[in-house]
């Protein structure tokens, strides 16, 4: 019997998705060619490497950029910016437009890249493809209403004409991470760049080449070279450095390092966006249809691995279609195909490294030592690759078990039941963090009466994640410990730009005139006070 037998014995859980004869393999889609090509704009004097998951094998040789490097990067940014700033915004939002277009018609190049470096299933890869069309198109075609300047009412009506501009802040510090490498990079820079800023990024090292490869999509489309500076290296060592020169920082990560940035970035006086951890609830209400909520629960919980900062790790669901529910969900993740294949298929890919696998074998072991009962899953499968793991539900987890209130991020759920529906409100919001939660009910009045009791900054009825973050014209972000500021809508790309207010003064001052002394302008102005008040003037 070989290892991958006798775990689907043990497990039941269905080993691989077999990959087509013909599958491309790394080394034919990571040339040497490629990489030469994508890291040409990168400032780095030394050298780094990158591997992938599904392997642990290196896939590229790299520059690796030194505080002096990132100093360079941000002196050639400002320089492109004062021009790029100067081009109509129309324009600038063109470049995003062309960009969408590019994306969709070579997308198979960057759902490669995506695999190899995060070691997703081709479809989970997908969902960034749509994330970064979808934010592409919105910000081309939205960008001009949302930055078009804006005429208020004065502090005297007619005498004063007060304009609003939305000028760019100049260079954006943005730290993205591994698990999304295409739509937390430059997914989020989009809005940045048709404000009229520049970016410069540092991606993690081992998802970079996603990275670079949207980089040069972008100078395609027509976004200039120099606008768009990317930096290779160690977090503690290059991260901070942005944070040092950047004049807004936009950062998506772990709580703890967000804080740090915070900080940094408050000694500067110096704007700044976060979105953090999270420990996101599902809730089953009683009149759930069960058969789709656990279809949703799978989609909830194990897309990318569960490496997602919007993914399902607590599961509550009512006691009356608790064991129906758990039955179809047990099910569905016994079934799911674990592959590395680059093509369609495979259900759930791989976590992305060791630091990963450690805290998801952790969670899960203690969990079970301390009296969790596995009802899928809890084995990691190296007879696939060196980091995968099996999608896992806990059921009868409790504190003080870390899975209980820590973020596992990885494929792992835990199992609550239920009977007060006021209690179990109480029970999701009982965290630090705030960022994602899901409702599940036929009645439509009920779920959104829920969804306005949690404390978490986006709420999805009837599925797990996807409406609320494709919703790109809302804001999507954390509460409490899952972050500052906003993504999509008009606070994604407001917050990169500085409100500036003129006020054009006509007829006559703010002050004493036309023959007025003091006291006669006094009540002039307390006479005009209540007429604007009477005709409910702002």
């Amino acid at each position: 019997m070989t290892e991958s037998q006798a775990i689907t014995e043990k497990t039941g859980t269905n080993p691989t998705a077999a990959a087509p004869e013909g599958a491309r393999t790394a080394a034919d889609v990571v040339t040497p060619e490629l990489v030469a090509q994508l890291t040409r704009g990168v400032v780095g004097s030394g050298r780094t490497a990158n591997h992938t998951p599904f392997t642990g094998e290196k896939l590229a040789d790299l520059p690796e950029s030194t505080p002096e490097d990132v100093a360079v990067a941000f002196e050639r940014a400002r320089a492109a910016q004062e021009v790029w700033a100067k081009t109509p915004v129309r324009k600038r939002a063109a470049v995003l437009l062309r960009f969408h277009d590019l994306v969709l018609a070579r997308q198979a190049e960057v759902l490669d890249l995506i695999q190899l470096e995060t070691g997703k299933a081709r479809l989970h890869a997908h969902e960034e493809v749509q994330a970064v069309a979808v934010a592409a198109r919105h910000y081309g075609r939205k960008a001009p209403s949302y930055l078009k300047p804006k005429r208020h009412t004065g502090a005297v009506p007619t005498l004063t004409k007060v304009t609003e501009l939305r000028q760019p802040r100049g260079v954006i510090g943005q730290i993205a991470p591994w698990n999304y490498p295409f739509e937390l990079s430059v997914g989020d820079a989009l809005p940045a760049f048709v404000a009229g800023n520049a970016v410069v990024m540092k991606p993690d090292t081992e998802t970079c080449l996603t990275a670079l490869w949207a980089r040069d999509l972008l100078i395609e489309a027509g976004l200039p070279a120099e606008v768009f500076q990317v930096v290779l290296g160690e977090g503690p060592v290059v991260g901070p450095e942005l944070v040092k020169h950047g004049d807004y920082v936009s950062f998506t990560g772990s709580t703890r390092t967000g804080r740090e940035v915070a900080q940094g970035a408050a000694a500067r006086l110096v704007g700044v966006s976060l979105e953090l951890g999270g420990k996101n609830a599902m809730l089953v209400l009683k009149d759930a249809d069960v058969e789709k909520a656990a279809a949703g629960a799978v989609r909830a919980c194990f897309s990318s691995a569960g490496q997602l900062c919007i993914s399902i790790e607590r599961l509550y669901v009512h006691e009356s279609v608790a064991d129906d529910f758990l039955e179809r969900f047990a099910a569905r993740t016994k079934a799911m195909r674990l592959g590395k294949s680059l093509a369609y298929g495979a259900d759930m890919g791989s976590l992305v490294g060791e630091r990963q696998l450690e805290t998801v074998t952790r969670h899960v072991d203690e969990a079970v030592a301390k009296g969790a009962t596995l009802v899928a899953g809890g084995v990691a499968r190296p007879d696939i690759g060196p980091y995968f793991f099996e999608p896992t539900i806990l059921d009868g987890v409790e504190a003080p078990m870390s899975v209980c209130a820590e973020e596992t991020f990885g494929p792992v759920v835990s199992v609550y039941r239920f009977t007060d529906e006021d209690e179990v409100i109480s029970v999701a919001n009982a965290t630090p963090y705030g960022l994602n939660s899901s409702v599940w009910t036929k009645d439509a009045k009920r779920g959104h009466e829920v969804a306005a009791r949690l404390r978490t900054g986006t709420v999805n009825i009837n599925e797990g994640y996807a409406p609320a973050y494709g919703s790109v014209q809302s804001p999507m972000g954390g509460m409490k410990d899952s972050g500052l500021g906003r993504r999509h809508g008009s606070e994604g790309i407001l917050k990169y730009t500085e409100a500036q207010t003129v006020a054009h003064q006509r007829v006559m001052p703010m002050a004493p005139s036309f023959g007025m002394d003091d006291e006669k302008y006094a009540a002039f102005m307390t006479r005009s006070l209540g007429v604007m008040k009477k005709f409910r003037l702002k």
